[in-house]
């Protein structure tokens, strides 16, 4: 089964858990998250919109749900908090707002989780009036980028969260012509396993270029391939002696968003 994240609420602290959240209609850009039902580990997504730009983060925190909902919530306070503080006014600098929304949200996560815990991150804002991303890519989070050109994969461009309190980031910017696409998917994409081979990131290229322009379609169809080639033979007998309960191994995450076509 498919499950939808949505995009952008504060979160209740309270309850130490990320909120669910939701992004008005967007001109000019198309973008969803989408997750498999069984969800162990702890992949999270999160974003807001503030005027013209879409800020948003994906990461995948080290640990066991359980444990990792509180701080995920601390991380999605912040996050929220300061994504409206810096990008709050139409001539924030973006390049400068990601790379401080990055040092605090790694430090949230530190102070949350009570030392280091390892997390990958994509963190970005889109300008929907340009069609310019900028973004840090922390870590080991596989990044697709579809355009005329070509299909490539975005390189890492630091440290994971988590590590160090003073970690410094150093934002790309990645232009979206219309129809453009960009494809972030969490390991337990591309480590699925059948075997003694993984899924890896060929298969997602692939997924990618012969995608249509839906960022549904293009998570969905990720999901899917990636569900499928993890599956073990065994997990008919599995179905059969707990029906009803999900298999639980690696989260599956993906993002995907797409520049509408201005016309």
């Amino acid at each position: 089964m498919i499950s939808q994240i949505d995009l952008g609420a504060v979160p209740d602290l309270a309850n130490l858990t990320p909120l669910p959240v939701s992004l008005p209609q967007l001109v000019g850009l198309n973008i969803k998250a989408r997750y498999r039902s069984a969800r162990c580990g702890g992949d999270f997504f999160d974003g807001v919109a503030i005027g013209s730009r879409v800020i948003f983060l994906l990461t995948d925190i080290a640990g066991r749900r359980r444990e990792v909902f509180p701080i995920a919530a601390q991380m999605q306070n912040v996050f929220q908090m300061r994504a409206q503080q810096l990008f709050g006014t139409p001539d924030a600098n973006e390049s400068e707002g990601i790379a401080l929304l990055a040092r605090d949200v790694n430090r949230s996560l530190i102070e949350a989780a009570h030392g280091v815990r390892f997390a990958p991150a994509f963190l970005g804002c889109y300008n929907l009036a340009l069609g310019i991303l900028t973004y840090h890519n922390a870590g080991h989070l596989l990044a697709v980028f579809h355009d005329t050109e070509s299909v490539r994969i975005l390189e890492s461009g630091g440290m994971p969260m988590g590590l160090f309190t003073h970690s410094t980031y150093e934002p790309a910017v990645l232009a979206f012509e219309p129809h453009a696409k960009l494809l972030l998917v969490t390991k337990g994409i591309t480590e699925s396993r059948r075997g003694a081979m993984t899924f890896g990131s060929e298969r997602i290229r692939q997924i990618l270029e012969n995608s249509t322009d839906s960022a549904s379609d293009i998570c969905e169809a990720v999901l899917r391939e990636a569900h499928e080639f993890g599956k073990s033979p065994w997990w008919h007998i599995y179905d059969l002696l707990h029906p009803g309960k999900p298999h639980c191994s690696d989260d599956l995450t993906a993002v995907a968003l797409v520049r509408s076509d201005p016309s």
